[in-house]
């Protein structure tokens, strides 16, 4: 979707998303995954804090981090919940900073079910499509599954449109759906993951089922101009898993039902592609999924979105006038650089490179998790009113970690 008159599509050019608000600009802050909920799981004035400056660091389009639409299925430690009302006024004051930081900034709330992937610190029996225990090094950290019997998913679906009509009322202007990275949704997308014989397995068609059924029931829910979103895996890379194929077939089949965008990534907790691939062709357009990209733009007209590995402005720019996205999404640089959006905006040739943190012993960088708790850190100090440190050392995050969450950081929580 290129820009209006068929003037140059640049990152400031505007993107339409049906009848909800338009994004100012082709720059999206992808979810990344805060935890910073309260004990209660609800949302306090730290990711105020923490969206506050995003909105002012001049992003488009703000996704949050994963909120769970049922306080019995948490991904993490540290999870937002919207399932009911009964916090519906942390949630008001969480959209309405961003509006009054940046009135332009288009704000989407991402929602989520983890099924079997629930750490066993959270879940003593966790649900999936099929009663499919999770393998590899991960496997220990995760209880296995029961099947959800019909009338759950039934109960599954309801739940996802009832949370997003809650976001609607706290004044959010649309929701993301979380089709990736091997929860629930994508679960039941898989044939490795979903092995099950009725209505919402077996054949392709029957397993994009949940997800066509959350989405139809999302838009029965919500008004007219409230967005609704997918992120959907590309492939999950895994032997059995989800497909390119296959994702393509959603994706048009989402093209077709009217979604407002799909953005696009790829990988699993067992097979986690989403961090990255060091293939030249990868590494010389920074972009991880951008060839999956051009091919669902073959099979959609629907607005897309690439996220992950994108560091310069002239990347991101390539990017877009491919036409393979529509938007360029940004994860990890905005933890650190949280005004990045501005600098990409006002300079064509601006770039940043990211810190690779490390106690220079990988087993231990491992069983720090490192990749997921350093910028953790950095999001819980913009959420406490600091501004991110890039130079702030292992030890240092380490020991923040352990002051505000105890020694449950250390275990084995998510991918």
């Amino acid at each position: 979707m290129g820009a209006a008159n068929n003037t140059p599509l640049t990152l400031a050019s505007p993107l339409p998303f049906g009848a909800g608000p338009s994004s100012p600009n082709r720059v999206m802050k992808s979810a990344m995954s805060e935890a910073l909920g309260t004990s209660d799981h609800n949302p306090d004035e730290r990711l105020v804090r923490l969206y506050r400056r995003w909105a002012e660091g001049g992003a488009g389009l703000l996704v949050t981090g994963n909120v769970m639409i049922d306080r019995c299925a948490l991904g993490e430690p540290g999870n937002v919940v919207l399932e009911d009302d009964r916090a519906l006024d942390a949630f008001v004051a969480w959209a309405a900073a961003v509006h009054a930081a940046n009135a332009t900034t288009v704000l989407w709330m991402q929602i989520n079910h983890p099924g079997k992937q629930s750490p066993s610190v959270v879940s003593k029996v966790p649900v999936a499509p099929s009663a499919v225990p999770l393998t590899g090094s991960i496997a220990k950290a995760f209880n296995p599954p029961r099947a959800l019997e019909d009338a759950e998913i039934e109960g599954l679906v309801a739940r996802f449109a009832a949370s997003a009509a809650l976001a609607e009322r706290a004044g959010f202007h649309g929701v993301q759906i979380h089709a990736a990275h091997g929860y629930l949704v994508s679960q039941f997308l898989s044939p490795h993951h979903n092995r099950r014989e009725d209505r919402w397995g077996g054949s392709a068609e029957n397993r994009r089922r949940f997800l066509l059924e959350i989405y139809r029931a999302i838009r029965s829910r919500t008004g007219p101009g409230f967005s609704v979103a997918v992120k959907l895996n590309s492939a999950d890379f895994q032997r059995g898993g989800f497909t390119e194929e296959e994702s393509l077939q959603v994706v048009s089949e989402l093209g077709e039902a009217g979604i407002d965008l799909i953005e696009i990534s790829g990988g699993t907790y067992e097979k986690p592609a989403m961090t990255g691939s060091q293939r030249p062709s990868t590494v010389a357009r920074e972009a991880y999924f951008l060839d999956f990209a051009a091919k669902a733009r073959a099979a959609t007209s629907a607005p897309l979105a690439v996220t992950g590995g994108f560091r310069s402005a002239a990347a991101m720019q390539e990017a877009l006038s491919s036409g393979a996205t529509d938007l360029i999404g940004l994860a990890r640089p905005l933890a650190l650089y949280p005004d990045l959006p501005q600098s990409l905006l006002n300079d064509p040739e601006f770039k940043v490179t990211l810190p690779a943190p490390s106690s220079g012993n990988k087993k231990l960088d491992a069983a720090l998790m490192l990749d997921v708790t350093w910028y953790e850190h950095q999001l819980a100090r913009m959420g406490a009113g600091d501004e991110p440190d890039p130079s702030a050392g292992v030890w240092g995050t380490v020991w923040g970690l352990v002051r505000t969450g105890g020694a449950a950081v250390f275990r084995k929580r998510r991918a």
